[in-house]
């Protein structure tokens, strides 16, 4: 008898019959777009303005944003201001600012960089270097990129 009320217990649990089609996600079709996460490939000059893809783009359309602010994974709380250019055509850029933030991570050809969009115009960097290994920085320094004069790299520990 005690075996028996075990296995009743057990039944009707997970997704597997008798779990009702209450429990299936609703179609893809059906599903809000929601475009956080996203990367780039560094195929070109990496201290020229950056294509972010379309999709990315389509899903700020209405709310494009004058700048975002990047922040390197590991970095610190330090915020990179970096200008956004939309071409009217579709396409976003990440442009004037963007150089400093290569210069200070070292970004260079065939580096994958990983951005997962925060919000209010905040996107978190995670870098990889040519290998695709991902690189870790750390930084002293607490206060926002205010200053036009001056790039203080993270440092990535060897």
């Amino acid at each position: 008898m005690a075996s028996t009320s075990r296995t009743r217990r057990g039944r009707g649990r997970g997704r597997g019959r008798g779990s009702g089609s209450s429990s299936l996600p609703p179609p893809p079709s059906t599903l809000p777009l929601i475009i956080e996460e996203f990367f780039i490939v560094v195929c070109e000059d990496p201290l020229v303005k950056k294509k972010l893809p379309n999709k990315f783009a389509d899903y700020l359309h209405g709310q494009e944003p004058a700048k975002v602010y990047l922040r390197a994974a590991d970095c610190g709380p330090r915020l990179w201001t970096v200008e956004v250019l939309f071409d009217g055509q579709g396409r976003m850029y990440l442009d004037k600012g963007w150089e400093k933030f290569a210069i200070a991570h070292g970004v260079d050809f065939g580096w994958f960089l990983h951005f997962k969009y925060e919000g209010d115009d905040v996107l978190t960097v995670k870098v990889f270097d040519g290998t695709m290994c991902r690189r870790y920085y750390y930084s002293d320094e607490d206060t926002d990129d205010e200053s036009d004069d001056d790039v203080k790299p993270c440092i990535h520990p060897l």
